[in-house]
């Protein structure tokens, strides 16, 4: 690793570290060889696609991985190695020198205590401190980390807090004993982009001001430009690039690395391209949608929807942006049939099929077949006991008169589609990546030939490689079957490079709309500049 002119000896340095996974009378080896450092206020970005052994290397170097991996090598904090450190050693130093936040915060926050007690623990840990003073350094922490009105919110519970707020805490528990040294793993995968800036804006500002070495573990090599100092590539579990940042991004060396850049910058040029001369004939039409509802335990209403109007049109992918909050994913299940609206309607060529009223939609079987969704966690949607060939078969037993021979045929022609093996047909969800499992969920949607597909944020938790790959592959099934998307997302990356025109989003209302290019390239509205703006890597490297 490249040496500051100034600074010559690392805060934390992997050397020649391997990890192994036993298995019964089975070896897997997840790293190999893996060496890295970095200095005291500064940040390393480590990269790679999921199973590249980037988060495996960290957890392996400061112990938190279980006793059936053999962990060679070592990691030195300080002087200190941590690879083969007694238990007690290793929590003294974990939370004091070394703060974590890891990618998905509800998971590691407990639901049912409060964040100031969160917070609160994490200080208590290691010294004692009375009540009055606890707290008051607990509200201090939650200030300092941005969040508003912090003596009201310290006694809120992690479900009442944003994603953007959640990752806030954690930083705050990281930040709690002032360490040396953060590792942060995918502290920013799935947040909108505007909260995803915020987060960055934040470790930046914490390490100036404390001086605190920053490890930023990412998939995403525009996320991590807006960041990083140095910046290690593995794949397969070893380093095959390591360079100063702005070499890296000027001169890539490693075919790898080109292929995470190309990736990246997917969405960020604006191509050309607007997608067809003619605006295509109506195909669904949302009109007046406005939805409420009642939190539970108040009496007030909250609006997520106030007069939403919008359409998709014959063999478009239409894009539908906002943060979260904004009432797209709302629109998404009226769309889909899944509740009603308050008012408004929704039809599918003229012929309304979701309105208010009471109970569940009332859908017909044939625009039940019409319109189909791809939820954002394929895993969540499939079902964990059942073969992928059971799953795609379903639609065809439940909605057709096929014989045995012929959904066989069927389920073949699907996985053929979206470009899957034929041994993914015999296999559990949960021995397929993230990304086989999005196709799995994609070929179902497609089974009945859906004139829709709505697909909710589809690609945001999933390799940005993937994510190319994914977004080629709802191109090509548009362009060969016909089929119309409406293409959820706050990654506007993502959806410049794959839609035709655009809709957004703000607080339930339709801020601006129109032709992707139009609309990026000279945006309207304030509140679409701000999306675009904090589109990670657009005025840096990328």
């Amino acid at each position: 690793m490249p040496q500051s002119e100034t600074t010559t000896v690392p805060l934390f340095s992997v050397r020649n570290l391997s990890v192994a996974f036993r298995d019964r009378d089975r070896e897997f080896t997840a790293v190999r060889d893996v060496s890295f450092a970095v200095e005291p206020g500064k940040t390393l970005a480590v990269v790679g696609e999921s199973g590249s052994g980037k988060s495996v290397s960290l957890l392996a170097a400061t112990g938190l991985l279980p006793e059936r991996a053999a962990v060679r090598g070592s990691a030195l904090h300080r002087g200190t190695d941590l690879v083969g450190l007694d238990a007690r050693r290793l929590r003294a130093v974990r939370g004091r020198h070394i703060g974590f936040v890891f990618q998905d915060p509800l998971s590691n926050l407990h639901p049912l205590k409060t964040i100031g007690a969160q917070i609160g623990e994490a200080i208590t840990a290691h010294e004692r401190v009375g009540r009055a003073a606890l707290r008051s350094r607990v509200l201090d922490l939650l200030g300092e980390v941005g969040i508003r009105d912090a003596a009201r919110r310290v006694d809120d519970h992690p479900g009442h807090f944003s994603g953007g707020m959640r990752q806030r805490a954690m930083i705050a528990m990281a930040i709690a004993h002032n360490p040396g040294l953060i590792i942060a793993d995918e502290p920013t995968t799935a947040l909108d982009v505007t909260v995803q800036a915020s987060i960055l804006r934040l470790l930046r500002r914490l390490q100036e001001t404390h001086g605190t070495a920053l490890i930023f573990v990412s998939h995403d090599l525009a996320v991590v430009s807006d960041i990083a100092d140095d910046v290690v590539v593995m794949r397969e579990g070893a380093v095959v690039e390591a360079a100063p940042a702005a070499e890296l991004y000027a001169a890539p060396a490693h075919p790898y690395t080109r292929e995470l850049l190309g990736a990246a910058r997917h969405g960020l040029a604006l191509a050309a391209d607007a997608g067809p001369a003619h605006a295509p004939e109506p195909l669904l039409t949302g009109s007046g949608l406005r939805m409420r509802y009642r939190r539970r335990g108040r009496k007030d209403t909250v609006t997520a929807l106030d007069g939403v109007t919008f359409t998709v049109g014959e063999r478009e992918i239409v894009g539908l942006v906002g943060e979260s909050g904004s009432g797209k994913s709302t629109i998404g299940r009226i769309v889909a049939g899944l509740v009603r609206p308050t008012e408004g309607h929704v039809a599918l060529r003229e012929q309304v099929y979701n309105e208010p009223g009471r109970g569940g939609p009332r859908i017909d079987p044939e625009t039940r077949k019409a319109v189909q969704i791809v939820f954002q966690d394929p895993y969540g949607s499939l079902n964990p006991r059942r073969r992928i060939g059971a799953t795609l078969a379903e639609p065809f037993l439940v909605n057709t008169r096929l014989s045995a021979e012929e959904i066989r045929a069927e389920v073949a022609e699907l996985v053929r589609r979206v470009e899957l093996p034929a041994s993914v047909l015999d296999r559990l969800p949960s021995q397929l990546s993230g990304g086989q499992r999005q196709r799995v969920a994609i070929a179902r949607a497609l089974a009945l030939r859906p004139s829709l597909v709505v697909a909710d944020e589809p690609v945001s938790a999933l390799d940005i490689t993937t994510q190319a790959q994914i977004v080629a592959l709802l191109r090509r099934l548009r362009d060969e079957l016909g089929t119309s998307f409406l293409f959820i997302s706050h990654d506007l990356g993502v959806v410049s490079d794959l839609c035709e025109r655009v809709v957004v989003l703000s607080e339930g209302r339709v801020v601006e709309e129109g032709p992707v290019q139009r609309v990026f390239r000279h945006p309207r509205d304030p509140y679409t500049r701000e999306l675009l703006d904090s589109i990670p890597g657009r005025v840096n490297h990328v």
